[in-house]
C-alpha cells in the first residue's frame, strides 16, 4: 500500500508575472500591467495541480528561507500536499519572471535559486518517501544529476513520468524509466537531437526508439499524441477560451500521472489530462488556475 499516489520531485518558483500588449524587441522597452506575484514552478506547480484533483500528492524540493518560499509552503499546505519533503535553505527561493500577452501566450525566464540546490544527495536522504509513492514526476528546473539520481532510487513498481523541460538532451538511463515522457512539439526536437522530421507519429517513433516505455507528446489546440509499443493515438483537445496558459502543461502532466497510477491506459489517461488542462487555461495564472475534479467533470 502506497501512502502518496503521487511523488513531485521537482522545483518550486515566485512567479513574477506582467501582462503586456506585446512583447518588447531587443533593446526596447514597453509597459505592462501592475505586478503579481504567484506560487509557482514546474514541481510546485504539479504538486498543486494532482492534490487539487484529489490524488495523495507529495513534493520533494528546496526554497529558500525568504518570503518567496513561505508564500510556496503556504500554497502547497493549502491545496493538500505533503511538504514534508520540502528543504529550506542554501540559496533564494527560485524565480520566474513571465510576461503574458492578450492572447494568453507567456514567455518565461527562470532564476533557479534554491533549486539548483537540489542535490543527490537530498534524494538519497528521500528514500522513504520515494518508497511510499506510486508515481515519481519529475522535470528539469532541478540540477540533472538529481533526476539521474531520483531514477537510481525509484521503488520496485514505482511509475516514472518525466517532463523534460526546459528540455535538454538526456541520458539514456533516465530515457529508459520513462513511462512515459511527456513532452511538447519543442521539447520532443530538443529530445531528439535535431533529429525530428515528419511530424508527430515520426517523432513519437523517434522518441521510443531512444528508450522511453512511452511517449505523450502535446500538440496545444490539436490535442496530443501517445504512444507505446501497442501503438500510437490521438487524444483530442477541449475547446475553451484561453486566458492565460502558464502552467497549464504542469496540470496536464499532474493529472496524466496520477490517472496512470489508478492503472488507466494511456490514451484514457492522456483524455483526462487534456480536460485539466483546459481547464487550467481559462484563469489567470498558474496554481490559481487549476481545477478540482468536479469542475473537469462538468467541463
Amino acid at each position: 500500500m502506497y501512502d502518496y499516489d503521487l511523488l513531485v520531485v521537482g522545483s518550486a518558483n515566485a512567479d513574477l508575472v506582467i501582462g503586456v500588449e506585446r512583447r518588447p524587441g531587443a533593446g526596447e522597452t514597453v509597459l505592462g500591467s501592475d505586478l503579481a506575484v504567484h506560487p509557482g514552478g514546474k514541481g510546485g506547480n504539479q504538486a498543486v495541480a494532482a492534490a487539487r484533483l484529489g490524488a495523495r500528492t507529495a513534493l520533494l524540493a528546496r526554497v529558500g528561507d525568504d518570503a518567496h518560499g513561505r508564500l510556496l509552503l503556504d500554497a502547497q499546505r493549502a491545496a493538500g500536499v505533503d511538504t514534508s519533503g520540502v528543504l529550506v535553505g542554501g540559496a533564494p527561493t527560485g524565480v520566474a519572471l513571465i510576461t503574458v500577452d492578450p492572447s494568453g501566450d507567456n514567455s518565461i525566464v527562470v532564476s533557479p535559486g534554491a533549486n539548483s540546490r537540489l542535490t543527490p544527495a537530498d534524494l538519497r536522504d528521500a528514500q522513504a518517501l520515494l518508497a511510499a509513492s506510486r508515481v515519481v514526476s519529475t522535470q528539469l528546473e532541478i540540477p540533472l544529476e538529481t533526476v539521474v539520481e531520483t531514477v537510481r532510487n525509484l521503488a520496485p513498481g514505482t511509475r516514472f513520468v518525466l517532463n523534460p523541460s526546459p528540455p535538454r538532451e538526456l541520458p539514456r538511463e533516465v530515457l529508459a524509466a520513462c513511462d512515459p515522457l511527456i513532452v511538447n512539439e519543442h521539447e520532443a526536437r530538443v529530445v531528439l537531437g535535431g533529429a525530428a522530421g515528419g511530424g508527430p507519429e515520426e517523432w513519437a517513433a523517434g522518441l521510443l526508439e531512444l528508450g522511453p516505455r512511452s511517449v505523450v507528446i502535446t500538440l496545444g489546440a490539436a490535442g496530443a499524441l501517445v504512444a507505446d509499443a501497442s501503438g500510437t493515438a490521438r487524444v483530442p483537445s477541449v475547446a475553451v477560451e484561453a486566458v492565460d496558459t502558464t502552467g497549464a502543461g504542469d496540470a496536464f502532466t499532474a493529472a496524466l500521472a496520477w490517472r496512470l497510477g489508478r492503472g488507466e491506459a494511456l490514451a484514457e489517461a492522456a483524455g483526462y489530462a487534456a480536460r485539466v488542462g483546459a481547464a487550467a487555461v481559462t484563469k489567470e495564472g498558474a496554481q490559481a488556475s487549476y481545477p478540482t475534479a468536479q469542475e473537469v467533470d462538468a467541463l
